[in-house]
């Protein structure tokens, strides 16, 4: 059955398209992502995964099944950019400029991630998975034919390729990963300029065993100046999986016969009489553009529609995947009510400005590129071009400065930083806010809770000893990793200046002192749960994964001091036939974000209520403990839970909330 109705609509099922469900899902955001082709790419295209997006896909929790990937294992060990006659001649040149830097070495100890060469076509799928787990709904063969836009919402019409029917759904927002040529971004009238086409390319993707010609090099590509026309060899395998890239005319593809490809890949390696089985040939466009804006009221661009860039650097479907982990806390923290309308705009004032510079960079590298083979000591570098550590780690939104070592100012990247119990820092930026205090901080972890309870959001808190965290004050970190806020000397009023950091954040105005103090309600939907709608039962699992992992990540991280905030977490859900499905449905996704938040009892609270179908209460740390284990032993004595629904009669039968208590209050009894 076709969703009527979903939060976010998103149109386009490649890298950034998937990455974007993945990351809504992952906030627990219900979206629906369509896709016009019936299956995802089988092409290997784009491959190369740069250490900031890992970073992304580590917090995924990806990272491990990418590196397990085939092309990712085959290509651990390969690097740097060569040019040789052809693949069985003599090499004439090597890329030794001091801008390029991949493999690990550059990024040691700036981050726990490191570069990887997984192909597309092994990548897309892993991303479509994981975005399914999360609850992410995809559908291949689903063209957008047109939408409509108000104050309200976006209307989208739908067509279904299997049957040809037409749906309308309607949802708040709409995200355009629709590709270059985005029909979107054409229908909204927004201009798409820049650099413009830089060349047309025919990327060959074939088999053909060219281990003997190869030996024991491995490079990441090998341009080759005597094949008859200008081009460049890709290994997928290191073995009998390749692609060559051919520069063409405008005209594309057309008379890339497939024995004519075929006698491009000889001439390539140099093996007049080598066996070779054509598995396809891709037309591609090489460019620079960005769009003049990357929204409009409710609909956002992201990936190639928002920005096209030449492939040297690999710059490009990793600024989409970080536009997409950008975008997708911000209308997660709307959508729940945590955030002002006004923090949507950040996205354009942030990726933008990163967008335009990317492409220069990787603009000035494509055209350095020609000048690997020319023979002679390599030529100066272009000195506007900076360094790749920098364009992969480097960002920064608030005043475009790039560093290229992160310091951890505000508007950076938060700095990686080794923990003892062997994570990074980067582990600890997830769903919420978190809050780095130095070692001599007291005053900011003390008012960390009650800041957190006036604007109803969860706060993590760590104390970490490195120099981009002053050693008695306290970083502000986004749940992107980006830093929000750092402390100044001296502080005179910790809880506002925490409280008015947070607020900015979050784009709202502090709750004023005649509110400080009291329970802070967060209504996170839906508002309204029909007993028999699947949608509705997976848009409550989606929204209690969510805030229960928020909830308890505050419990298992805070726990130990006295002044940490207690949060209850109660479920409503709409008696009748579907209850117990339904119930089942939001304990099942929940489970998944609670493993790995060590030391935590409510895995066996949810197992003992899987059949109750009312509310899941999380309390403070050591009520949790002593009450699961009195409610699985007073359970197994075959006596009733201790558990009533709490009563609110302002609030509907299939609402929830999360309400961050202070200390001097109490919970309702049981």
């Amino acid at each position: 059955m076709f969703p009527q109705t979903t939060q976010v609509l998103v149109v386009g099922g490649g890298l950034v398209g998937l990455s974007m469900s993945a990351f809504l899902s992952w906030h627990g955001v219900d979206s629906l992502t369509v896709e016009r082709r019936r299956g995802l790419s089988t092409h290997p295209r784009a491959r190369g995964i740069n250490p900031r997006t890992m970073e992304l896909l580590r917090v995924l929790g990806l990272e491990e099944r990418v590196l397990a990937a085939e092309s990712a294992r085959a290509l651990a060990g390969n690097s740097g950019v060569i040019a040789a006659e052809t693949l069985a001649g003599p090499e004439v040149g090597e890329l030794r400029q001091e801008y390029f830097m991949f493999g690990s070495a550059p990024y040691a100890g700036l981050s726990p991630s490191s570069w990887c060469m997984c192909h597309q076509d092994e990548l897309e799928p892993l991303l479509r998975g994981r975005a399914a787990e999360l609850g992410g709904e995809i559908r291949l063969g689903v063209e957008l034919t047109g939408f409509e836009q108000d104050s309200a919402g976006v209307r989208a019409v739908l067509r279904d390729a299997s049957d040809g029917e037409e749906h309308v759904v309607h949802a708040e927002y709409l995200i355009a990963a629709d590709g270059a040529g985005s029909p979107i971004r054409r229908s909204l009238g927004i201009p798409f300029d820049g650099a413009g086409t830089l060349g047309h390319f025919v990327n060959i993707q074939f088999e053909a065993d060219l281990r003997a010609a190869l030996g024991d090099r491995r490079f990441i590509m090998c341009y080759l100046t005597k094949a008859g026309v200008p081009c460049a060899l890709l290994p997928v395998n290191n073995a009998d999986r390749w692609m060559l890239h051919v520069m063409t005319g405008p005209d594309g593809a057309a008379g890339f016969t497939e024995e004519r490809c075929r006698e491009l890949v000889r001439a390539a390696a140099g093996l007049p009489e080598l066996e070779v089985a054509i598995k396809g040939a891709l037309p591609w466009e090489s460019a620079g553009r960005v769009a003049e804006r990357f929204g409009d009221g409710r609909v956002f661009l992201v990936g190639d529609a928002a920005h096209v860039m030449p492939p040297t650097g690999a710059f490009g479907s990793n600024t989409g995947i970080q536009d997409a982990h950008n975008l997708a806390w911000k209308l997660a923290a709307v959508l729940r009510g945590q955030a002002g309308a006004a923090l949507l705009g950040t996205y354009d004032a942030e990726r933008r400005p990163v967008a335009e510079a990317t492409v220069t960079q990787a603009v000035l590298r494509s055209r350095e590129r020609p000048r690997i083979g020319a023979g002679g000591p390599p030529p100066a570098a272009d000195p506007a071009i900076v360094s790749d550590r920098t364009v992969v780690l480097g960002q920064a939104y608030d005043d475009g400065a790039w560093e290229d070592v992160p310091s951890g100012r505000v508007g950076t990247r938060a700095p990686h930083v080794a923990l003892a119990d062997g994570r990074s820092t980067i582990d600890l930026f997830r769903r919420g806010f978190t809050l780095l205090t130095g070692p001599d901080d007291t005053a900011y972890r003390r008012v960390a809770g009650t800041c957190a309870a006036g604007l109803g959001v969860p706060l993590a808190c760590y104390v970490v000893e490195d120099p981009s965290v002053d050693k008695a004050g306290a970083t502000l970190v986004r749940p992107d990793g980006f830093v929000a806020w750092r402390s100044g000397p001296d502080p005179v009023d910790p809880a506002r200046e925490l409280g008015e950091a947070l607020a900015h954040a979050l784009r709202r105005t502090l709750p004023s002192e005649a509110d400080s103090g009291t329970a802070a309600a967060l209504s996170v939907g839906p508002k309204d749960v029909p007993g028999s709608s699947a949608d509705a039962i997976r848009q409550v699992g989606a929204a209690l994964a969510e805030s229960v992992h928020d909830a308890t990540e505050v419990l298992a991280d805070a726990a130990p001091r006295p002044e940490t905030p207690r949060v209850r977490v109660v479920v409503y859900l709409r008696e009748g036939a579907d209850e117990r499905g339904s119930v089942e449905a939001a304990y099942g996704r929940t489970r998944d974000h609670l493993e790995g938040v060590p030391g935590l009892y409510g895995d066996e609270l949810l197992k003992a209520k899987a059949g109750l179908g009312r509310y899941l209460l999380v309390m403070d740390w050591a009520n949790l403990k002593a009450f699961t284990t009195w409610e699985r032993e007073h359970r197994r004595k075959g006596h009733p839970s201790a558990l009533r629904p709490f009563q609110d009669r302002d609030r509907p039968n299939g609402h929830y909330e999360i309400y961050t208590l202070t200390a001097s209050q109490t919970f309702p009894p049981f």
